[in-house]
């Protein structure tokens, strides 16, 4: 197993339920940071997230999400006004 790899599922799962659009999901599937993305929808097995400051949508399967805690949805919402504040996102 690769040192990115988060644990099997069952020792990471978190995640059951089909979150709303647009929110913010975390993406533990690697050991060394934790990705906060908008939740996008489904495309076949993955779950499809978005990062909250915009930029590329990227797949993770659904056993390795959980909800954003309060710290992280502050964090996503903070890059994503610091974003819109440089013009980067409308």
């Amino acid at each position: 197993m690769s040192a990115e790899k988060a644990p099997p599922p069952g020792q990471g799962a978190l995640q059951t339920q089909l979150p709303a659009p647009g929110a913010l999901v975390a993406d533990v599937s690697r050991r060394d940071r934790i990705r906060v993305g908008e939740f996008r929808g489904v495309a076949g097995p993955y779950w499809m997230l978005r990062p909250a400051k915009g930029g590329a949508e990227w797949e993770v399967l659904p056993e390795y999400t959980r909800a954003a805690t309060p710290a992280e949805r502050l964090g996503a919402r903070t890059a994503r006004e610091n974003a819109r504040s440089r013009g980067e996102v409308a």
